[in-house]
């Protein structure tokens, strides 16, 4: 070992003694213990990877069902832990307000996408409040060094920026949707560096014809290494453009998965929701429920109309496999450095697959299928694969809008028994800053920069590092336009804007295609006045009608309700 190597580990252990005692962190073999100075033996806190997908379902990784290759997620999987019922907050902004703060979105002022912001709400303010601090600047409280590249979209635009909330160096689109450096899109055309707002296009940014995916990637490698240069843990929060639209990837990726997609999408979810079974997502006996209204049915379709959705699907699938190889690449050069060891990796999704553009999806724009030029949005028909197994879309409270994968992988602090295997415990993002708070050994304020913080509404998930079960005082809950859910064990009270409670037992029925609500009102009544009372104080604000028309929401829609855009009435189930 080199003597700088071991200076750099005698130099992190120094706040040791605040890291979390219930750990067991090295975890290695007898030979690979014999093979280490005892310097290395040092108990050192980890550096935390918080990489976020966007727009991705929760059956798009290959260990969560998928037949689109992720090898590299996947050995994080077959490494680490698999939470097979996590959540998110059904939307982009919000669900990153709350990932990023511990909180619930209404309380970090993201209850709604940046850029809606209502006089008086309290919850809808467009960009993330004093009130609440983020894990960057928790972690650099700690010692950490803090950055990140990637999609920010929780309140660029009206002041609230990563150099402002913790982040030592960030790399950031403001609101995403970024993938190469030529796109006509006007919210592409500047990348953040540091604050500094430069062109996309620039050298400074990216050199040749790179991808968003890889892109970030070196950015964050730079960061790293910056960090191991200063002799600190390093927190790098990773929030990719892939898979939301425009959807591009490389036209030679593209070409990989054309033609996979012919069988279409109900065979395909038929295969998804068995490789699931075989997986333990979800239980043998689970049921897959039917399709929505207006939901195409494949076999009535033209050829062309075959080949439109087949591209379609084919240039997202390359986007979730180049998602993966950049994903690999990090790992890699984590490795190569040492770092990987001691690297607690969490991976997730902000909402399910997105249904926007109803039936039709969008495949349009110029050049390539995929390219800088063209527009791909898969659409309502192939979110449902990508949400298999659950029922509706990001936006909706239901599960396939707020299901999530999420994998946790640290070799040094996930027991060797453990790995490989299922959490089946309902977890939420705001469940990841009690974890980098215990892990760090960081301490959650209670007033920051002058201002009161809401308190953590989570709890950490270390205990399942080691196999103990996880508990929760209290349910989880969401509201996303009008659209809310209360989790509590295993009964969930679901309902959709201005629409009557619906509730489910979950360990019987995760795809909610038995509504008990009216076998058992007594609970639902219990479970409705929990929501009330959270909204109560959570500044939840009552989702209102002229929101709706003013958000350009859909929650008003049922996403089988979308007239075509071109297929013909023949074609409909």
């Amino acid at each position: 070992m080199k003597p700088a190597h071991i200076r750099h580990l005698l130099s992190r252990a120094c706040g040791a003694a605040l890291a979390v005692a219930a750990v067991a962190l090295p975890l290695q073999t007898g030979a690979q213990t014999a093979a280490r100075s005892p310097a290395k033996l040092q108990p050192t806190r980890p550096n935390v990877v918080v990489i976020l997908l966007d727009d991705v379902g929760f059956s798009d990784v290959g260990a969560f069902g998928s037949e689109i290759p992720t090898p590299n997620i996947d050995a994080l999987a077959k490494g680490g832990l698999s939470f097979t019922q996590f959540y998110n907050s059904a939307r982009c902004s919000p669900s990153r307000a709350s990932l990023l703060t511990g909180t619930y979105p209404h309380q970090a002022g993201l209850g709604h996408l940046e850029g809606t912001d209502f006089p008086g709400a309290q919850g809808l303010q467009s960009r993330l409040l004093d009130r609440v601090v983020t894990m960057a600047e928790v972690a650099k409280s700690a010692g950490y060094y803090t950055a990140m590249a990637g999609k920010w979209h929780v309140g660029m635009g009206h002041g609230v920026a990563p150099w402002q909330r913790g982040f030592d160096h960030s790399t950031v689109t403001p609101y995403g949707e970024l993938y190469f450096p030529n796109q006509p899109q006007p919210m592409t055309q500047n990348v953040y560096l540091d604050g500094e707002k430069v062109p996309t296009n620039s050298p400074r940014v990216g050199t040749g014809n790179w991808y968003s995916s890889d892109m970030f990637v070196d950015w964050q490698t730079k960061f790293f290494k910056q960090a191991e240069s200063e002799h600190k843990p390093f927190f790098l929060y990773m929030p990719f453009t892939a898979a939301h639209f425009p959807i591009m990837a490389p036209p030679e990726d593209v070409a990989k998965f054309k033609g996979k997609y012919m069988r279409g999408w109900d065979v395909i979810r038929r295969a998804r929701f068995e490789k699931q079974k075989k997986l333990g997502i979800i239980p043998a006996n689970a049921e897959l429920p039917p399709a929505l209204a207006n939901t195409y049915d494949w076999n009535k379709l033209s050829a062309a109309d075959k080949d439109r959705f087949d591209t379609m699907m084919a240039v997202y699938a390359a986007a979730i496999s180049r998602v993966d190889r950049a994903i690999g690449t990090l790992v890699a050069r984590l490795k190569a450095s040492g770092e990987l060891d001691n690297t607690l990796i969490l991976f997730m999704c902000d909402n399910g697959g997105n249904g926007e553009s109803g039936p039709d999806g969008r495949l349009n724009g110029k050049g390539t299928p995929g390219s800088a030029q063209s527009v791909v949005w898969t659409g309502m028909n192939w979110a449902t694969l990508q949400n298999t197994p659950f029922q509706y879309f990001k936006h909706f409270t239901e599960e396939g809008g707020i299901a999530t994968p999420l994998i946790a992988y640290w070799p040094q602090g996930i027991a060797a028994k453990q790995r490989g295997t299922k959490v089946t415990t309902p977890g939420h993002l705001i469940d990841v800053m009690p974890t980098l708070v215990e892990v760090s050994g960081a301490t959650y304020p209670k007033s920051f920069n002058g201002h009161e913080i809401v308190p953590m509404q989570g709890r950490s998930m270390v205990p399942a590092f080691t196999g103990k079960p996880l508990t929760r005082a209290t349910p989880i809950f969401w509201e996303h336009e009008g659209n809310r859910a209360v989790r509590d064990g295993k009964w969930k009270l679901v309902a959709r804007f201005e629409q009557p409670w619906q509730l489910f037992d979950m360990d019987a029925d995760r795809a909610e295609m038995h509504d008990l609500a009216a076998a058992q009102p007594d609970r639902v009544n219990a479970m409705a006045a929990q929501y009330d009372a959270w909204a109560a104080r959570s500044f939840v604000d009552p989702w209102r009608e002229e929101y709706d028309r003013n958000s350009k929401g859909r929650t008003r829609q049922n996403w089988g309700g979308f007239e075509p855009l071109k297929l013909p009435e023949a074609v409909r189930d």
